[in-house]
């Protein structure tokens, strides 16, 4: 029997994603238990709500490892049009929760575009970033093109209003461009040009600049701003080095506001302790390691680029989230990547996961041999079938 060598996806990226999937169906549920069963009278309504959702997610995550990513090469510019679109129907016909126009509703169903904006934006510039080549060091026709699109799309997420979205995605947008041929001079010059803009828009809101000024001069836990992060930091104090235990958490019986939601992390921290905090973020750490050889080892350019802003997404998501329910960094609204509840976030997530894994499985990362009948020449590499799980 001869043998051929087949690639295969990034197992390591797999597990990692699955493991905090499941990981998360018991932190939510014990996060929103006590809550879930004061507003419906059912303590398992959010975990239910949660576990379809992972579902769905999974789906998204193998149908986008399947897709040749190739193909999005030639949709990324209409993808962002819509994108576009839904944020400024999102804008007159979303609904307002918490003063701020963040969903469209579909019957039950809600869809935050803000989420599907952020990814199709990242999708467009790897597409922009491989077609202009070193034509990208030109600041009129290759630079300013892309930062169009991003001010376009950071402005509108941020007009929901929706500052810490609209961050990420200027962030993620100079990673992005960071990691490619554009002159650093230029990345400099737009940021600096930004930063008045950016104080004007904190200032444009009272809200938005008290909490800023609660994290700088860290007032008392009764100050409303700073209240939600001193429950959080709490619930880490009592976890201790093991924890108190799954499922026993105390500061989700009404003392953490959105204890399932953005400051879940707060919760692993109590019920699993520091050790729990600790392979949590391993996770994430094999995710940015694994997302990064992705891209070094990527078939062309525009692969490398969608590994760079994926991974990056992910992570940075990751490290943001931690950083905030840790009171390292001011209190936002991201929510900690397949870990957090929440439908939009996981949905697009784990759909360009998949993504990522289908990159991978067109890189020489990791072949494995397939046997061949007799008599049946293995194929040379460049004739192997790519975009296809083995």
């Amino acid at each position: 029997m001869n043998k051929a060598q087949r690639n295969h996806i990034d197992i390591s990226i797999l597990v990692a994603v699955l493991m905090l999937m499941v990981l998360s169906l018991g932190v939510v549920y014990s996060a929103s238990s006590t809550w879930a069963q004061a507003k419906f009278g059912e303590s398992d309504r959010l975990l239910n709500s949660h576990a379809l959702k992972i579902l769905i997610g999974l789906g998204a995550l193998f149908i986008g490892m399947t897709v040749d990513y190739k193909k999005y090469r030639k949709l990324t510019k209409v993808t962002v049009l819509a994108a576009v679109l839904l944020l400024c129907g999102t804008l007159v016909l979303g609904g307002e929760t918490k003063g701020a126009v963040r969903w469209l509703r579909f019957g039950g169903v809600g869809l935050q575009p803000s989420e599907f904006a952020k990814f199709a934006l990242l999708f467009h510039l790897a597409t922009m970033i491989a077609v202009k080549g070193d034509a990208i060091k030109d600041f009129k026709r290759g630079f300013m093109p892309m930062m169009v699109w991003v001010g376009m799309v950071a402005g509108l997420v941020m007009l929901q209003p929706n500052f810490s979205t609209g961050a990420m995605i200027v962030l993620l947008s100079f990673v992005m461009l960071f990691m490619s041929w554009v002159k650093l001079l230029h990345l400099l010059g737009v940021g600096l040009a930004a930063l008045p803009v950016l104080g004007a828009y904190m200032l444009s809101a009272p809200y938005r600049f008290e909490r800023v000024k609660s994290f700088l001069l860290g007032t008392s836990s009764a100050d409303q701003h700073n209240y939600q992060l001193f429950q959080g930091i709490i619930g880490f104090g009592n976890g201790g080095i093991f924890g108190v235990g799954p499922g026993e958490s105390r500061q989700r019986d009404f003392f953490l506001p959105e204890s399932y939601g953005d400051f879940v992390f707060s919760i692993v921290g109590e019920e699993y302790g520091f050790i729990g905090t600790i392979f949590i973020m391993t996770l994430f750490l094999v995710i940015m390691l694994r997302g990064f050889k992705i891209a070094k080892f990527a078939r062309d350019d525009y692969g490398k680029m969608l590994a760079v802003a994926i991974t990056s997404t992910i992570t940075l998501y990751a490290v943001i989230n931690a950083g905030v329910t840790l009171g390292m960094l001011p209190t936002t609204g991201l929510p900690m990547p397949f870990v957090s509840y929440g439908g939009s976030s996981l949905l697009f997530s784990s759909y360009a996961v998949g993504v990522l894994l289908n990159i991978s499985a067109q890189t020489d990362m990791h072949p494995r041999a397939t046997k061949l009948p007799d008599g049946v020449m293995p194929l040379e590499p460049q004739q192997a079938v790519v975009g296809q799980v083995y």
